[in-house]
């Protein structure tokens, strides 16, 4: 029946695609993921109830006038992906929809929207299908515009979880302000952002004991950016009301602390050299639509972005040891209050015509991450803290990148690598230990006559310590514009373990026309983190078929 269902809702989109080339007005997308679980006797005898699973997003967009009205379907079928929330659990349901107006001055949406406060500390919402998230808000947002220079926006609404939305309440506001000149650019911003949830916490003795629970959870930011010339600085500070401790789950009703924020980016560029930047410390700066959902493995109800400020690598041994945010407050296992720290980025083009250059130039491209522990004092039977401004505590991440891309002539490109990290598991992953890592990777691209093309990667990891030394290789052919295969390998042989020197391999192709992509794959999934744009999701060991579509009318 469910499979009558899915087909159904197949036919109905082709319905549409016919309507949908007589009328501009008129967006359809489709995209599904599908994959079919194995047997392996590296990552595992499959013990899932469905081998066969599918995430599904088929999306509407409809504009006449100065009004807009969207939907987005979703099918799990027969259940959502490995690793996604257990709340995609319908075979078909609707995901979010809206409708909305905007003239010059006044822009008005009802239903679900997608909105960010400044650089995301206090708000930020938004949907990534790859990581599992899709924290849309539902109810209403008006945007006033009575200038050019200045711009209003107040919202209210309720988190997306699955098919539902958040207990907690969230309601905001946010203004930007241009005070630019012809000399110097100059904006500022200032938001609101509350949380009102209600509920008996969990860890309640008496009332006396129960002072410091307050439904109303509250966060303010102000910020400003100002650039002259080749010069730039962008500040923002966020201050936020006491929020109950939650621990392992639990919420603690009589235990409640004020978190804060501080991020600081400076940068210079010019043509052939720039650098940037970013200085940021978090302390107790979680934020949830529902108090229990504090510290899920899903990316669920999180109201505020705190992605991990580090360089986002390309090759797969650069990103076994990936550091996520550690922004938290943390009696139970570990005393943690947050974070600090930095990345800078400097780049360089070696002139022309020079020993280093060459004949088209050489670019060099240095990153340099540190991010440490808040120093605090912790009296961690009596749950107290008392923290320390700008002190470093102990190392959480460590990393030094450096690559040099190359053009040696019209057809061939080369990308060098080296990476150097530190990495500590125990305080990170909250299990044990600290990992020095390694990683070379040479990268190659070649560009044959008419459309066809390769590329070529060798990597290489060296480490003492945990699952020892990886090598991996991955071979990319184009034969067009339209069609490409692949296959690559990810092998652990320097295990202390030798029944564990795994080979965790990955093959298939593609296929694309007139903006829609069709891909095929099999392969073995690393256990892991996953991780996008700096925020992460923990991923399990698996061996499956792949197939994938992205398709728009």
């Amino acid at each position: 029946m469910h499979f009558k269902k899915y087909i159904f809702t197949i036919l109905f989109l082709v319905s549409f695609y016919v309507y949908s080339q007589s009328s501009q007005k008129l967006n359809i997308g489709l995209e599904t993921i599908m994959q079919y679980y194995v047997d392996d006797p590296v990552t595992g005898n499959f013990n899932g109830t469905n081998r066969f699973r599918s995430n599904n997003y088929f999306k509407f967009d409809y504009n006449v006038s100065k009004f807009s009205f969207g939907l987005q379907l979703e099918s799990y079928y027969s259940q959502a992906l490995l690793n996604y929330s257990p709340h995609l659990d319908k075979k078909i349901g609707i995901g979010t929809y809206y409708a909305a107006y905007k003239n010059k001055k006044l822009a008005v949406t009802l239903g679900y929207y997608y909105e960010q406060f400044g650089s995301g500390l206090i708000l930020r919402s938004w949907e990534d299908r790859q990581l599992g998230i899709n924290n849309a808000l539902r109810g209403i947002r008006l945007k006033y515009y009575p200038t050019n220079k200045l711009n209003f926006t107040i919202l209210y609404g309720q988190q997306r979880v699955g098919f539902k939305v958040s207990e907690g309440q969230i309601f905001g506001f946010d203004t930007n302000f241009d005070a630019s000149s012809e000399q110097i650019s100059l904006l500022m911003g200032l938001s609101y952002v509350g949380r009102y949830q209600n509920f008996k916490p969990l860890y309640t003795i008496d009332a006396d004991h129960n002072r410091d629970f307050n439904p109303l959870t509250s966060a303010i930011s102000g910020r400003i950016n100002i650039a002259q010339g080749h010069i730039y600085a962008n500040l923002e500070g966020v201050w936020k009301s006491k929020d109950n401790l939650v621990e392992l789950g639990n919420i603690i009703g009589n235990k409640a602390f004020y978190g804060n924020a501080l991020q600081l980016e400076a940068g210079y560029s010019k043509k052939g050299f720039g650098f940037t930047t970013t200085f940021r410390r978090l302390e107790n700066m979680t934020f949830y639509a529902d108090r229990q959902a504090n510290g899920n493995t899903y990316n669920e109800l999180i109201i505020n972005y705190l992605p991990a400020l580090t360089r986002q690598q390309d090759y797969s041994l650069a990103n076994i040891y990936v550091y996520s945010a550690q922004a938290k407050l943390s009696f139970n296992p570990l005393n943690k209050a947050g974070e600090i720290g930095y990345q800078t980025d400097i780049y360089y083009k070696i002139p022309k015509k020079t020993f280093l250059g060459g004949k088209y130039g050489t670019m060099v491209a240095l990153n340099i991450s540190n991010w440490y522990g808040l120093a605090a004092d912790f009296l961690t039977p009596y749950k107290r803290i008392n923290t320390k401004f700008l002190t470093f505590g102990k190392a959480y991440f460590k990393d030094f990148t450096l690559e040099v891309r190359k053009k040696l002539n019209k057809n061939n490109k080369m990308i060098y690598t080296f990476i150097h990290s530190y990495y500590n598991k125990a305080m990170v992953e909250e299990t044990q230990g600290e990992v020095k890592s390694n990683v070379v990777a040479a990268e190659w691209s070649h560009k044959f006559t008419g459309y066809k093309s390769m590329r070529a990667e060798l990597q290489h990891l060296w480490t003492k310590e945990d699952k020892g030394n990886w090598a991996a290789a991955l071979a990319e052919f184009n034969f067009n514009t339209h069609l490409g295969i692949f296959m690559g390998d990810m092998y652990n042989y320097g295990n202390p373990d030798e029944n564990h020197q795994n080979h965790y391999y990955n093959f298939g192709g593609s296929y694309t026309k007139n903006g829609n992509r069709y891909a095929v794959s099999y392969g073995r999934q690393r256990e892991g983190l996953l991780c996008v744009g700096g925020v992460c999701r923990v991923v399990s060991a698996a061996t499956g078929f792949t197939f994938s579509a992205n398709i728009s009318f």
